[in-house]
């Protein structure tokens, strides 16, 4: 069985990362969304939040899970018997430092394979830091954001706002 991971913040989960996360499906046996926890982003949603948000818009996908981890990526991904690692390539500038991680990860794990996927064109310049301030300015981010993740993000936003 080939397992992969997908790792990242996802606060919260883009169209992006869903083309991303569809597109590895359809490439490994199983694919586990691996959520993270990662306090120095100062993530708007909490660890289970985000958790919860990626499993509703995975849900219909079979070869697909969720879970959250802390640590060593690399050690997270052996622990859970993945022979990748999945990472997005937005534009030349995602390369520089997800170049420096695929070497440390190597040297770190080198029977880990580190594989690039880019999102449909669509998607390229769609990240979640860009989508909180459009939503904080009362924006329409319909176009960027799963239905449901639209929902949540305006209920956080008028918590704490």
């Amino acid at each position: 069985m080939r397992i992969a991971v997908y790792p990242g913040t996802f606060d919260p989960i883009t169209n992006g990362h869903f083309d991303i996360v569809e597109r590895a499906a359809a490439l490994f046996d199983n694919v586990i969304v691996a959520v993270a926890e990662n306090p120095q982003k100062k993530p708007l949603f909490s660890l289970p939040e985000r958790r919860d948000l990626v499993s509703a818009v995975v849900a219909h996908i079979a070869n697909v899970t969720v879970a959250d981890f802390n640590g060593l990526l690399v050690d997270y991904a052996k622990s859970e018997n993945a022979c990748a690692i999945i990472r997005g390539l937005r534009a030349v500038s995602d390369f520089e430092f997800e170049f420096q991680m695929a070497l440390t990860n190597r040297k770190l794990s080198p029977d880990l394979e580190m594989v690039y996927l880019m999102p449909s064109e669509q998607y390229t310049y769609i990240n979640s830091t860009i989508v909180k301030e459009i939503a904080r300015l009362d924006g329409d981010v319909d176009a960027f954001l799963p239905a449901a993740v639209v929902t949540a993000l305006h209920k956080k936003l008028k918590k704490s706002g």
